[in-house]
Formats: C-alpha cells, sequence, structure tokens
C-alpha cells in the first residue's frame, strides 16, 4: 500500500445504485477505499452490482463495523465472514465503538480476522461521552494494540456526524489526542475519520494534504479533493506551501493490500 499521497474512504450511506455508479463513474479517481456503512449491506437490494462497479474500477471495499460489531454480538460471525468472501470485500473493520467489548478483546479479534482480510481497526466509541473520557494515552496505546495484533491500519472513530470520538461536541478536532497520535503513530497508518469539511480542513492543515481521511460523503468527494490541492481558501496557503507546482496523484489501495 502507497502511504502517499493520502487514501480517500468514502461512506456509501445507502444510495441508490443509479446515484452510486455515476458517483464511481464521475469521481472514482478520487476514491480508494469505498465503506458500505453500518448494517447497510444486509438491505441493500443491489449490493452485488455496487461490487461490481467498484471491481471495474479497481477500488476495495469494506463493510462497517457496526455491522461487524452486530454479527459478533448475536453470534452470526461465521455469516459474516461468508458475506466477505463471497462479495470479495477486500477488507474488514473491526471496532467495538457500541458492544461491551474491551480493547484487548477487540485486538484478539484484529488477530484473528487478520488472517482472512486486511483490517483496518477502529479506536473510539459512537457515544460522545465514552469517547470524550479516553485520555491521549488510552488512545495512543489502543492505536498501537491493534497495529501490533495486525491491523493494516487503525482508524479514529468521529461518526458520520463528527462529533464523537476523535471529534469534541461542537464538531472541532481533539487537539490532545491528534497531537498525541501525531507524536507516537506512523500516521500513514492512521485513517481519521472526517466526514465534515471542518475536520477535513483541520487534519489536512494539521498533518498535510496526503492525511488518510475517512467517512468522507458522497457529495463531498470532490471538495475534500480540492481541499487536498490548496484549491479552496482554507487550505490554499497550508498546502500551496508545501507542494509547490507538484500535483497530487491520487492512491490506490490495491485490494488485500
Amino acid at each position: 500500500m502507497r502511504t502517499s499521497p493520502g487514501i480517500t474512504m468514502v461512506i456509501d450511506s445507502g444510495l441508490p445504485t443509479g446515484a452510486f455508479t455515476d458517483l464511481i463513474t464521475s469521481h472514482g479517481e478520487y476514491i480508494d477505499l469505498v465503506k458500505f456503512g453500518w448494517g447497510t449491506a444486509l438491505v441493500t437490494r443491489d449490493l452485488d452490482r455496487k461490487v461490481a462497479v467498484l471491481r471495474d474500477a479497481a477500488i476495495g471495499f469494506y463493510f462497517g463495523g457496526t455491522l461487524f460489531e452486530h454479527q459478533l454480538w448475536t453470534g452470526q460471525l461465521d455469516e459474516y465472514l461468508r458475506l466477505v468472501r463471497r462479495t470479495g470485500a477486500t477488507h474488514i473493520e473491526v471496532s467495538n465503538g457500541t458492544i461491551p467489548l474491551d480493547q484487548h478483546g477487540k485486538a484478539e479479534h484484529v488477530r484473528r480476522l487478520s488472517q482472512y482480510r486486511p483490517v483496518l481497526s477502529e479506536v473510539g466509541y459512537k457515544d460522545a461521552d465514552r469517547s470524550a473520557r479516553l485520555t491521549p494515552a488510552e488512545w495512543v496505546d489502543a492505536l498501537h494494540e491493534d497495529l501490533d495484533a495486525g491491523a493494516f491500519m487503525v482508524v479514529t472513530e468521529a461518526r458520520e456526524s463528527g462529533r464523537s470520538g476523535i471529534a469534541r461536541a461542537d464538531g472541532h478536532l481533539r487537539r490532545d489526542v491528534l497531537h498525541a497520535v501525531l507524536d507516537n503513530v506512523d500516521t500513514g497508518r492512521v485513517m481519521f475519520e472526517a466526514p465534515t469539511k471542518t475536520l477535513q480542513v483541520e487534519l489536512i492543515n494539521a498533518v498535510g494534504p496526503d492525511v488518510n481521511l475517512g467517512n468522507i460523503a458522497a457529495a463531498d468527494v470532490l471538495g475534500a479533493e480540492t481541499l487536498r490541492r490548496g484549491l479552496r481558501g482554507d487550505t490554499l496557503l497550508q498546502v500551496a506551501a508545501g507542494v509547490g507546482e507538484t500535483e497530487r496523484v491520487p492512491s490506490r489501495v490495491p485490494p488485500g493490500a
């Protein structure tokens, strides 16, 4: 996997198949991974058609961590792995954002599931208060534990709202956590969920245009790309200072990376 330029992961929250096909046809060159959000894969009639579109575009995909949690909690993890194999999902997301699964238990699932697919392991909770109680040191320890367990990449939770996990209730980054991560973890192996323009701007300005961004909405793919390139006032000065005349080339995450 190339860690530079940064990965852009787009979340499909239930787009109609035609709109999804148009998205990939028009903007696929700026998309490296697609996540079928939470449990939408189980209620998407045209899932196989969407997967075929991604396969033709050589874009990897996986299912949201909430689906993993649901299948684990209901004793259906084997069925989940059958879905992964049947659809050809290129990655697996492991999380403990909702169910009572502790960090060490989650890392064990990372270790086990890494034998099937590259694992993206998420740190942080859906509940904003629980995430707020995680100290910067606890964030760093959890990220390291998941990487040591074999995670291909670790993900910092921010939800689709951008107001939990590594984000505060006001929608801005927890700077204490961000600085701890930047000081102690290889950011090439961290994907920061950034569903809002506010978070995208803060991360690009703090980390650089090659930061790995996740949970980008379908409607925001081009907007996020222009932020990476310094083509919007929010990032122009910071990005232009380091990029010069070099053009950002979209990344790709090879299947089975």
